[in-house]
């Protein structure tokens, strides 16, 4: 019997433990209070979804669980036709009174399963602990998650624990639902390596199908890693009662990520010192393989064919996530999702692939170690408070109903199969017997474009740089290639280039010398805005334009939202002013970014570079103290505009990086980074300073729609790392 081939869909749950801290991404979605989350991700199609009913989340300190949460959300996913396949442990340890090295972890898990079976007796699908070989690894071998252990004992002893908990709460749950049914996740990888470490490469593709063999009941005197299992003081007892009491997977749910498959490498002075590691006979670096030159080593496709050819058990991709930018998550989930079809007509029993995460995902970055707020989106973006679908919830839409999806972004490959995958030396993989295949980027006929003005202008720039970068086909369109403010050159370029997105770039910016040409401003910033909006809608073509934060007078103390007043103060923010209203006439699905105080690597007279290179030859620079902005940096700036046009959002959006001080404050902390002195910095007051265009004394930007991004304190950091040379 052929079984339907499903999307299924999870949220990012970790709760994991460091050092006395539970972190717990459930609560930093939001999701912990927004019962309304579930009728989105139904609304989507979505059938069958990972559902989090934690442990941690559940144990209450005076004893017993409280099943309050899980009572109205599993009510709820019922009601709405939601299949929920349970989990009880995502890379934690354990309520307070138990870790995983606890011998009696196994029988804690397993009362806690046997409580909620007794509560849910619905509830037929299971995942007791998600990645257990994955947790095992990060808990005891290399010190990251609580108890942070780092040696082989204590990774395997947790493992086997891990392994004995599933078996011991799979028989608790069975008693009171006997189809109850095991669907166990693995992070599951391949390791390649130079010839000299061949051999290590060997042990760890075997050590990685371990809590899969354990739980098959294969770890016996036979099995190759048992002699390790023996050195390292595993009670052989717990082995064979694994043995004895297998508990097999009805579905092995592969996590399969870009980063899954790893290189060693013994010339560790081509890899970066945090790749570094070892084992007692060589020092190596440990990199993700797709970053290595030579051939593309492996993708999910093969890795889904091992599983099958080793256990010909079903399957299910259960997490498919890319951390990048919107495009590129687009072009991974697409991708999954094509080669699991292509599995299934070899007659591999693929089950379902899994979009993972519907919320985005929070601090991976750091390995869950710290609580940063650094935030991925996924299907949703939680950064406004309310979830706002993404272009990836159009992707899992067309695919729940079977319907053809296409995006522009489409016809360019992703970044794994791109030449610009290449970060480290080329060097042929090797690991053992394994046989390594090059994988050819797909590619199309025909790309479609994203026309840009304003060429050769910082924002143009910054684009062209970025855009080429993420597969974005672009065009630059200088004043002399397009006058936007000529309506009949503007149809013919648009109609014969066809692009699926304008972005406006263009315009006016010298804001003293608007006061004196205010026609030529107003030509600029307001009629080309219009006329280019306009023919985009007359064509169907998405819009973006920019306006600044100089529509707003600065006479309130808080960062200003997209919904505040506009009274611009001067003729350019009148001007943007008028655009925002023009274009917003004219296109109604038009883009409208907000934005202030430019600085990045590509511009050489924004105020900050300026400021710099004059202290760095030990002159003194006077900033304003009394007038207020939100720094923004410019490819963050960037970034964000693609994402939004992608997910085909309209209206008008504030992006600045979240920081609210004044221009001295601004270079301070600039000079701070490029470790410069700060007394060469002198305040001054707007008083003392001759401007024609009267400014704002606050303009910071906040948004009600979502803080997108990063902190300003990031940006300073990137961009110190970048332009520190251009100081010296």
């Amino acid at each position: 019997m052929e079984h339907k081939f499903e999307l299924w869909a999870g949220i990012e749950c970790t709760a994991n433990r460091v050092q006395d801290t539970y972190f717990d991404q459930i609560k930093w979605s939001g999701h912990d209070t927004r019962l309304d989350d579930l009728r989105k991700f139904a609304a989507l199609g979505i059938k069958t979804l990972r559902f989090p009913i934690l442990w941690e989340r559940c144990y209450l300190s005076s004893g017993g669980f409280d099943w309050s949460w899980a009572d109205e959300r599993l009510a709820l996913a019922r009601e709405l036709g939601l299949e929920p396949i349970v989990g009880f442990v995502h890379h934690g340890s354990g309520p307070p009174h138990t870790h995983l090295l606890d011998p009696k972890f196994p029988s804690k898990l397993a009362e806690f399963a046997s409580q909620f079976a007794q509560r849910y007796p619905w509830v037929t699908r299971y995942t007791p602990i998600n990645e257990p070989l994955t947790t095992a690894r990060f808990s005891g071998l290399y010190g990251v998650w609580y108890p942070h252990h780092r040696n082989d004992s204590s990774f395997l002893q947790i493992l086997v624990n891990e392994c004995l908990g599933i078996a011991e709460s799979m028989r608790a749950i069975r008693q009171f639902i006997p189809n109850a049914e095991l669907i166990q996740t693995e992070d599951l990888g391949r390791i390649f390596s130079t010839p000299l470490l061949a051999y290590q490469a060997r042990f760890e593709n075997r050590r990685r199908w371990l809590s899969f063999d354990l739980l098959f009941g294969r770890v016996n005197q036979e099995h190759p890693l048992w002699d390790y299992m023996m050195e390292y003081g595993i009670d052989e007892n717990q082995l064979l009662e694994l043995c004895e009491n297998p508990c097999p997977p009805a579905v092995l749910g592969i996590n399969h990520y870009l980063t899954s498959n790893r290189f060693l490498d013994e010339r560790v002075e081509f890899y970066p010192p945090h790749s570094h590691g070892g084992n007692t006979k060589h020092r190596y670096a440990d990199i993700e393989a797709v970053r290595i030159g030579g051939e593309y080593v492996s993708g999910p496709k093969e890795i889904l064919r091992e599983v099958w050819q080793r256990y010909k058990q079903p399957i299910a991709v259960t997490e498919v996530h890319v951390g990048c930018t919107r495009d590129e998550q687009v072009r991974w989930l697409h991708e999954v999702w094509q080669s699991a079809e292509e599995l299934r007509s070899e007659n591999i029993d693929l089950r379902a692939i899994t979009v993972w995460s519907l919320l985005g995902s929070y601090d991976w970055n750091s390995l869950v170690t710290r609580a940063d707020g650094f935030y991925e989106s996924g299907v949703f973006d939680v950064r406004g408070g309310e979830p706002r679908p993404t272009a990836l919830a159009k992707l899992v839409k067309a695919i729940t109903h079977g319907e053809h999806f296409d995006h522009p972004a489409l016809d360019t490959p992703g970044w794994w199969v791109r030449p610009e995958r290449v970060l480290y030396p080329s060097t042929l993989p090797s690991s053992g017997n394994a046989s390594v295949k090059s994988r050819p980027a797909p590619l199309r006929s025909t790309t479609r474009q994203i026309l840009i003005t304003g060429s050769p202008g910082t924002l143009a720039t910054a684009f062209g740089y970025i855009c080429e970068r993420r597969g974005l086909p672009c065009r630059l369109m200088s004043h002399k290639d397009l006058d936007i403010a000529d309506q009949k050159a503007v149809q013919e370029c648009l109609t014969q280039i066809r692009p699926w997105a304008v972005i406006n770039a263009a315009g006016y910016v010298k804001v003293d010398e608007a006061e004196k040409n205010p026609d030529l401003c107003f030509r600029a910033n307001v009629l080309g805005a219009q006329v280019l909006s306009q023919v985009c809608a007359d064509l169907k073509i998405q819009f973006l334009t920019y306006s600044t934060d100089l529509v707003f007078d600065g006479n309130q103390n808080n960062p200003y939202n997209e919904r505040d007043f506009t009274a611009p103060l001067n003729i350019y923010g009148q001007s943007k002013a008028l655009a925002e209203n023009r274009v917003n006439d004219a296109h109604a699905d038009a883009l409208i970014i907000r934005t202030s105080a430019f600085f990045g690597p590509w511009d050489e007279y924004n105020f900050l570079i300026q400021t710099l290179r004059k202290m760095s030859q030990g002159r003194e620079v006077f900033a304003l103290h009394d007038q207020v902005v939100s720094p923004t940096y410019v490819p963050h700036l960037v970034d964000a505009s693609l994402d939004l046009l992608i997910d085909g959002e309209s209206g008008i959006w504030h992006l600045a990086n979240s920081g609210v001080l004044s221009w001295y404050e601004f270079a301070c902390e600039a000079a701070k980074r490029q470790g410069l002195d700060c007394k060469l910095v002198q305040p001054i007051d707007t008083t003392n300073v001759v401007h024609l265009a009267k400014r704002p004394k606050f303009s910071a930007l906040g948004s009600e729609r979502g803080q997108l991004l990063p902190k300003l304190d990031c940006a300073l950091d990137r961009y110190t790392q970048e332009c520190r040379v251009a100081f010296k």
